[in-house]
C-alpha cells in the first residue's frame, strides 16, 4: 500500500524502472527528428491528443475511474483559450493557463458530484455532466454555436517565440507535452500514485490503513481535468479554432479508445494509442465515415488479441515495465 524503505535505498515502487527512462529518451529523440519527415502541424495535433490520452489514463489506469466526460475539460479549455486570446487579446501563455484553470475548476465541480459513485454509475454521471457542458457551449453567445471560435491568434509566446512559424509552434507544443507527461510520470511514481493504485486494487483495505479514498480520487480527477485542459487549450492554439467537436461525447469516446488501444495503466501506451488513432483518421480520411468502422474493427481485434494494449503486450513479451 505504501512505499517501503529497504537498507537505506529509495522507497520500493517510487523509483522509475530503467526501461521507462530509456523509453522516454527514445521517445524524446523520435519527437525531435520527426519534423524532418512529417508535417509539424500534424505532429502537433498528435502530441495534443497524446497528452489528452495520458491525462485520461491517469484517472482510469491508476485510480480505476472510467470517465465518459473528459471532452468537457478538453473542449472548455479550448473555448477559454480561444475567447481570451481573440477577444481579450491575451498572449498565448496566459490564455493557455486560463484554459487549464477553467478545466481544473470544472473538474473540481464534476468530481464533487461524481466521485462518490463507482463503476458504471460514475461513468454515467460524468457523461451526463459533459452533455450539459456540450449544450451550454451550443447556446452560449461567446462560443458562437456551431461556428465555433475561429481565427484564434497564435501570437508570440512570452513575446519572443513566433507561433505563426510552424516549426517553432511544433517545438513549443512538444515542450508543453513533455511538461504534462513528466507531471503525470512524477505523480504515478510518487506516494500519491501508490495510494491511487491501492485504492484501485482494494479500496476497503486502503480505508482501513487510514486513507480517505474520496480525497485522493478527487485530486486525481482535478489533475486529470487540468492536464486535459492543457491539451485542449494547446490544440486550440495549433488549429486556431475551438468548435463543438471538442466538447462532443465522441471526443470522450476517442480518448477511451486511444488509452485502451495503447495500453491501459501503462506509461507510454496512451501516447502510442493516440498516434495510431490520429494517424488512421488522417491517412484514411478519404474513405469518409468508414474510418469509424475501421477504428471499431481495430478496437475489437485489440480487445480479443491484445488485451493489455499495444504497449502492454510489448512489455509482457519483452518482460519490461513500459
Amino acid at each position: 500500500m505504501t512505499a517501503i524503505r529497504i537498507a537505506g535505498k529509495a522507497p520500493v515502487g517510487l523509483t522509475a524502472p530503467r526501461s521507462q527512462v530509456i523509453a522516454f529518451l527514445v521517445m524524446v529523440a523520435a519527437f525531435l527528428i520527426a519534423p524532418l519527415f512529417i508535417y509539424p502541424i500534424f505532429l502537433a495535433k498528435m502530441l495534443c491528443f497524446a497528452l489528452f490520452a495520458c491525462a485520461f489514463n491517469l484517472l482510469i489506469g491508476y485510480a480505476g475511474l472510467l470517465s465518459f466526460g473528459h471532452a468537457a475539460f478538453f473542449g472548455m479549455a479550448a473555448y477559454a483559450v480561444g475567447h481570451s486570446a481573440k477577444v481579450w487579446g491575451w498572449p498565448p501563455e496566459l490564455a493557455i493557463l486560463f484554459g487549464v484553470a477553467v478545466a481544473a475548476v470544472l473538474g473540481l465541480g464534476f468530481g464533487i458530484l461524481a466521485i462518490r459513485r463507482q463503476g458504471i454509475y460514475f461513468a454515467m454521471v460524468t457523461l451526463a455532466l459533459a452533455q450539459m457542458v456540450y449544450f451550454f457551449c451550443l447556446q452560449a453567445p461567446f462560443t458562437h454555436g456551431e461556428d465555433g471560435i475561429q481565427a484564434i491568434p497564435r501570437g508570440h509566446l512570452f513575446g519572443f517565440f513566433n507561433l505563426r512559424d510552424t516549426e517553432t509552434l511544433y517545438f513549443v507544443v512538444l515542450a508543453i507535452f513533455l511538461i504534462g507527461f513528466l507531471i503525470i510520470y512524477r505523480a504515478i511514481h510518487s506516494p500519491f500514485g501508490q495510494v491511487l493504485r491501492a485504492i484501485r486494487e482494494n479500496e476497503p483495505r486502503t480505508i482501513s490503513l487510514g486513507y480517505k479514498p474520496d480525497h485522493y480520487k478527487l485530486m486525481a480527477f482535478v489533475l486529470s481535468a487540468a492536464l486535459s485542459g492543457l491539451a485542449g487549450g494547446t490544440k486550440a492554439i495549433v488549429f486556431e479554432i475551438a468548435t463543438l467537436t471538442d466538447v462532443h461525447w465522441g471526443t470522450s469516446g476517442e480518448v477511451v479508445l486511444m488509452t485502451l488501444l495503447g495500453g491501459l495503466g501503462t506509461v507510454f501506451g496512451p501516447v502510442v494509442g493516440a498516434f495510431v488513432v490520429i494517424g488512421l483518421q488522417n491517412y484514411l480520411a478519404q474513405i469518409g465515415a468508414w474510418v469509424q468502422v475501421v477504428q471499431g474493427l481495430i478496437f475489437v481485434v485489440c480487445v480479443l488479441t491484445f488485451r493489455r494494449g499495444i504497449v502492454g503486450e510489448l512489455g509482457r513479451i519483452l518482460k519490461l515495465k513500459l
